[in-house]
This record gives structure tokens, sequence and C-alpha cells, in this order.
């Protein structure tokens, strides 16, 4: 087993668990800016807060991200957001056990923004900090559900992350000591939803509106490929299917006011979610473990959702789906791992940097 998160320029401060943690996060990886504040108590997670101010709207005129206007944004709205996170948990710094925020992987304009914004407020406030891996965010979003078994109860599990820029499956301990048991070669599943949604003339944000555009096609309608989906290792690759759907739409020009537009949507999205679920179900076979979870951006894809319940179902499995507003990036799920590696004795010196790159 291995940590995601590196052991650089870190240092345990303290000798025994501590049993329960507040902790304000902030993330701030791409396009969103977020705010929360989390308590870890008992093996539990309890979102106090959690606040999301989105600038999908910005950015959809250029039919993407663009970092340098992302940053801009998340300036201003860091100081607000965070005070109403404290409002809203009915807290004050002084409440504060730590503050966290995303240290990587993202882009790196917007992870200065609110890594730099985080340090000074916990010096300021005279609190720990702690740089957060954003993946291993994802990874305990699944626990936030209310409903959610403690991790105290839990021994390891697979979990599959799936976003605009990660495709991994993952063995997880408590102690998030992970192993990586695959990713993608090239494209994550979020960016060819995207990208296929602009191909589509479907807008920004792609995901939601192509699996809006799907719904009500006929899913076997266009024998778009699989990438990997035969291939002994569990990897992925998406980025073939792109230029599936340029050359199927080249000789089949297409537009949302044709009768077969949502077939084709359909059977794009279908080829995104069959190697999904297909590697997903060759990881819990070959590993054994009966206990899953799924989170990322794409988790909230109801076909998806439905086709994994479906597998974990027949392989007897226990299935944890990060509710909707924890799939895409939030700072609870940031706060979360502070909480967690606070608990721990983990704490950030104030001269870590961002780290882009973190996998």
């Amino acid at each position: 087993m291995i940590r995601l998160q590196s052991s650089l320029r870190r240092k345990k401060a303290v000798d025994c668990p501590v049993s329960r943690v507040i902790c304000l996060a902030l993330e701030t990886s791409c396009d969103e800016t977020a705010a929360s504040v989390v308590a870890w108590e008992s093996g539990k997670f309890h979102v106090l807060s959690s606040i999301i101010s989105s600038q999908a709207q910005k950015h959809a005129v250029f039919g993407g991200v663009v970092p340098e206007l992302a940053s801009r944004e998340h300036l201003p709205a860091m100081h607000p957001l965070c005070r109403t996170a404290l409002e809203e948990a009915g807290l004050g710094l002084d409440d504060l056990d730590v503050v966290a925020a995303t240290r990587g992987p993202g882009l790196a304009v917007a992870l200065l923004m609110g890594h730099s914004f985080a340090k000074a407020l916990a010096v300021a406030a005279g609190k720990p900090f702690l740089g957060v891996n954003h993946i291993e965010g994802h990874l305990l979003s699944p626990f936030l559900a209310a409903q959610a078994p403690s991790l105290s109860e839990v021994g390891e599990w697979l979990a599959l992350v799936v976003s605009g820029g990660h495709t991994m499956i993952l063995r997880a301990t408590p102690s998030l000591a992970c192993q990586r048991l695959a990713t993608t070669r090239d494209d994550a599943a979020g960016e060819a939803f995207d990208k296929g949604a602009k191909i589509l003339g479907l807008g920004y944000p792609g995901g939601p509106a192509l699996e809006k555009a799907a719904r009500g096609g006929d899913a076997k309608s266009v024998d778009f490929p699989r990438g990997m989906l035969h291939s002994p290792e569990l990897d992925f690759s998406f980025s073939g299917l792109k230029t599936a759907l340029k050359i199927y739409l080249s000789r089949h020009p297409s537009d949302p006011a044709d009768a077969r537009y949502r077939d084709i949507c359909a059977s794009y999205q279908q080829a995104i979610l069959d190697p999904l679920v297909s590697k997903f179900r060759r990881a819990v076979r070959e590993t054994g473990i009966r206990l899953l979870a799924v989170a990322g951006g794409v988790a909230c894809n109801r076909a998806l959702r439905a086709e994994l319940e479906k597998m974990a179902q027949e392989e007897g499995a226990t299935l944890l789906l990060a509710p909707p507003e924890y799939c895409t990036d939030n700072a609870a799920m940031i706060g979360a791992v502070a909480s967690l590696r606070f608990s721990l004795g983990e704490r950030s010196v104030l001269t870590e940097d961002i780290f882009p790159q973190y996998a």
C-alpha cells in the first residue's frame, strides 16, 4: 500500500489520535470556489456547512475553463464564503482545530489562491494548516452521506473516482493508505463527456447537458468503440471515442432537431459507461472486496449510478454512492480528509507549496 498524499514537508505533531476535530476547508482546484466546516467524531463526518460559488456561466462563453479567469474569480469569493460557512455552522475561528485547503491536483493558478488564503487565515487565527489531496477528497466523499458507515466500522474498500480530470480505481483503507489499481491512459471520463458534448453542440458544462440529451435515446443505435474494454489491464482510454464521434458526425450530420440525435447522444454516453462498469466489476472480482464507493463529478450521472447499483447487486457487494452535492468539486470532502489526517496527528508546514500534479 502507498499513500496518495505525499509525506513531503509534513510532520507528525501528536503521538495519539484526536477523537474530535472541527475543520474549515477551502477548495479552489478549478473553477469552483467552495468553503465548508466539517466535524470528525467517532469515525463519522458531519458536514456543518458547505458553500459553493460556481463560475460555470463565466466560462461557458469560452466553451471550457480559462485558468487565469478562474484564479481571478476565486480571489474575491473566498473571504465571504469562509465567513458564511462559519456562520451557517454557528462557529467562529476560535472553535476550529485546523484550517485546510486543496493542495493539488488542479490548475496551479487556481490552487494557489485557496492554498495561500487558507495558510494566511490559519496564521491569523493561530490554528494549524493542512494541504489536502483533491483525489483523497473524492475518495472520502461517499462517507459524507448521513447513512454511510463509520470509518471505524470499515476495513478496506474499492473506489471508482470519475471526474473531469481523473478516472481511476483505488483500493483504500480508513488511514488513506491506497493502492491505485487503474487509471486512464489518456483522457478522463468527464473529459470525454465534456468534449463529446462540445462536438455535439451541447455547450458547457457538457456532462449534464449530454446526459439530458441522451435520455430516451437508443443506446445501441451507434456502435461507438469502447477503449481498452477487453484488454487484460484495468486501465481506461477515452481519447479514441471522441475521434470516433467526430468521424461519425462528419458522415452523418446531426443536430438537436434531428430524430436520431438522442440516439447518438445515448450511444456515445453508453460507450463511456460500459468500460467504467466493466472494469470496476473486474476489479471487484479480482480483489474480492465487497465494499464499493463511487465519487467524482461523473458519479452524478444517473445512468451510471443505476448501472453500478445493478452491478453491485449482482456481485453481492455494498455500494456507497457519493451524494450528488459532494460529487462535483466541494470543500466538504477537503474538510473530511483534513479532519481525518489531523486526528491522526498530521500537519502541514507553512512553507508547503501547491502540488498541481498530485496523483
